[in-house]
């Protein structure tokens, strides 16, 4: 006899929420163990929690930023991945270069596989001051398939205003490549986009405002309870010298005794430890089954019951043959459906007042929940008002 087993399950989960009276502790029952994939950053909780920061983590002044550069140049060198007959620009570039160089050649009349045309992008620092060097990247843009083993001809790179800041050549760093051809080949990472550390050379001083008598504090994030808090230190540590205009600048005023020597009171500033005020949040990633939270998000006293049902349907295939001396018998085939429902109790826990989302994800993991339970409870307690915390879903 013949047998075959086809199975398909369908597994659901319920949940539901209740009014309880305050305990000292939570309680659990049916007690399991599973494995969760989810992150604690510790740090990120309570709105109102103290963690010290340096300033300069904080902060950025208002005017010292960097300068985005970018300008087009020739990749050669190349083993036959350069532009095709297609890229014109690239020939004609090539074509150009040569007749600067007293060289005269149609850009029809030349096919160069060893040439390809790209974009230098860098970041120019703030002061930064003529003869050091900064990092570029170069990145094509024509059809080559490949920029390794290349070298970047001189490439002047210019600012927003048109000026040239910085000038980049040299060999490029790939950290990838193709190999094979045709409908048999390998590509291994981005082998069209390379790096030039320390390849391009400062030419002109960045276009930085000078420190003066008042500088204007940006904060990387806005928010009003941390610009207050800034002000604040800086008023404890040199006096009554700064104000916060908003949730995202405050205003210093130099000390006399900075006054002739900025930069130092600059790197006294950022020394400062801050006891920021961050917002309480929940990042939750659905298709992935992630979650990160702050340690000491905290939730409303709340209960939590949690259930499995599982309907599980076999269906088993016989086979029926006659006997071997019967006559006139065919085989047959003849299903056999099982139908089986089975259902978990129930699994509850109950938090205190005040209990923290780490102690929710401990109490949820020792009664079995899941990642993905767990994000579905937590999106349930959002909507109940039982969390005090943003919940972002990406």
């Amino acid at each position: 006899m013949m047998r075959s087993t086809d199975q398909i399950s369908y597994t659901g989960c319920y949940w539901g929420f209740f009014r309880f009276e305050l305990m000292n502790g939570f309680e659990l029952k049916n007690m399991k163990r599973s494995i969760g994939v989810f992150i604690l950053l510790f740090g990120l909780g309570l709105p109102g929690a103290e963690a010290a920061t340096r300033l300069k983590e904080l902060i950025s002044i208002e005017g010292v930023r960097d300068n985005q550069l970018m300008g087009y140049g020739l990749v050669v060198g190349l083993r036959g991945t350069g532009d095709r007959t297609q890229t014109l620009f690239s020939a004609q570039s090539l074509t150009n270069l040569l007749e600067r160089m007293g060289l005269t050649v149609s850009a029809t009349a030349i096919q160069v596989k060893n040439t390809a045309a790209v974009m230098v992008t860098a970041d120019l620092p703030a002061y930064a001051q003529p003869g050091s060097r900064i990092d570029a990247t170069v990145a094509a843009i024509g059809d080559a398939p490949s920029l390794q083993g290349g070298i970047l001809l001189m490439t002047g790179l210019k600012g927003v205003d048109g000026q040239l800041y910085s000038v980049a050549q040299g060999p490029l760093v790939i950290g990838g490549f193709v190999a094979g051809g045709a409908g048999n080949s390998q590509v291994v990472n981005h082998p069209t986009v390379g790096r030039m550390p320390n390849g391009a050379i400062v030419e002109r001083p960045a276009p930085s405002v000078p420190l003066g008598n008042q500088l204007h504090l940006q904060l990387q994030q806005s928010d009003f309870a941390t610009s207050a808090l800034i002000a604040a230190a800086l008023n404890k540590q040199f006096g009554d010298i700064a104000h916060a205009d908003n949730s995202a600048l405050v205003t210093v005023t130099v000390p006399e005794a900075f006054r002739k020597e900025p930069t130092g009171f600059v790197a006294e500033l950022e020394k400062l430890t801050i006891d920021t005020d961050r917002e309480g949040k929940i990042v939750v990633n659905e298709r992935t089954g992630t979650i990160i939270m702050g340690k000491q998000v905290h939730i409303a006293p709340v209960a939590i019951m949690q259930g499995n049902l599982t309907v599980e349907i076999q269906t088993t295939i016989e086979v029926s043959q006659p006997n071997a001396l019967s006559t006139g018998g065919t085989t047959q085939v003849v299903p056999q459906v099982n139908v089986g429902v089975k259902q978990d109790a129930a699994r509850n826990l109950v938090l205190k007042d005040g209990a923290t989302v780490e102690e929710l994800v401990q109490a949820l993991t020792s009664i079995g929940s899941t990642p993905r339970d767990i994000i579905s409870i937590l999106q349930n307690l959002k909507s109940a008002g039982a969390l005090e915390a943003e919940l972002e879903v990406i």
